[in-house]
């Protein structure tokens, strides 16, 4: 019992080291490529240098083989994510529709796609990386499913409350739909490539193709007018639909819809104090050691 203890602590230590080093990286980065590239150029090395610093540090800072990043539906699951980003906030412009607080207008067709596409992949990548990748799984190993889900959201919602036009509420409404949302995706599926590419699509969607504003930052090309009216508890204010009470309840919906199919799954992994279950899932693993 004591060596089990012992090597979660080692497990915990050497996953928050590793994060240290890939912010450190993305940090040092940013510094040297700000003003020397151009932007979507800057973009795409971030990307890069993200996904290896993670997969470098995984193999020889906390030796394991992230199983979070591999397998051959990797594809896949990242193609369902975005499918399912772009028509959860479709949905929500459906209802706001309904209701009269969109009014849209036909086509605009402004902006650079790639660039604006590319900067929505760089984001989800980012904070999921550091937030399920590192935050859930490394709270996930000590205090279990449900503690992991609640904390990372918590967390999630905070680390936008410097953005521009955040209020508590704001704050409060990302934790609950998006942190809630994404957090449930990796549980149910072990993987990041799921709610990357939820995290992508539903950027995209909302700054992209109906040219929102995303988490309080204006968008960078639009493919669908329209204007946006009504109480700020439908439209989420200067803040952007993020915080709109319709984000919030359809992202919930299908955040409790994915964590049922986790639990039916056996999914759901235990605090590290509660007695063991006659489940193997149970206690997975959360990467496999070398050597």
């Amino acid at each position: 019992m004591r060596d089990n203890v012992r090597q979660m602590f080692k497990q915990l230590g050497l996953g928050f080291l590793n994060m240290f080093v890939v912010l450190l990286l993305v940090a040092g980065a940013q510094v040297l490529l700000r003003g020397r590239v151009r932007t979507a150029v800057a973009l795409a090395i971030l990307c890069l240098i993200v996904l290896s610093a993670y997969l470098l540090g995984s193999r020889f800072i906390e030796h394991r083989y992230p199983p979070e990043l591999s397998g051959l539906v990797g594809a896949s699951e990242f193609a369902q994510g975005l499918a399912l980003g772009i028509a959860l906030f479709s949905s929500v412009m459906g209802v706001l529709w309904a209701t009269g607080a969109y009014h849209p207008a036909g086509w605009a067709a402004r902006g650079a796609f790639g660039r604006a596409a590319l900067f929505a992949l760089l984001a989800a990548i980012l904070e999921e990386t550091i937030t399920r990748g590192f935050l859930f799984r490394l709270l996930e190993i000590a205090c279990g499913t449900w503690i992991a889900l609640v904390v990372s959201s918590v967390l999630f919602g905070a680390a936008h409350a410097s953005n521009p036009g955040a209020t508590v509420t704001s704050s409060a409404a990302i934790a609950l739909e998006a942190g809630v949302l994404l957090g449930a995706a990796y549980a149910l599926t072990w993987k990041l490539w799921l709610p990357i590419g939820l995290h992508a699509g539903w950027n995209f969607a909302e700054g992209s193709i109906f040219g929102m504003t995303v988490s309080g930052i204006g968008p960078q090309s639009q493919l669908i007018a329209g204007t946006l009216k009504g109480p700020t508890i439908l439209t989420g204010g200067a803040f952007g639909l993020e915080a709109s009470v319709v984000a919030v309840l359809l992202c919930f919906s299908v955040a409790v819809l994915l964590l049922w199919r986790a639990v039916r799954s056996q999914k759901i992994r235990r605090p590290a104090w509660a007695p063991p279950s006659a489940s193997a899932n149970s206690s997975i693993d959360s990467g496999r050691a070398i050597g």
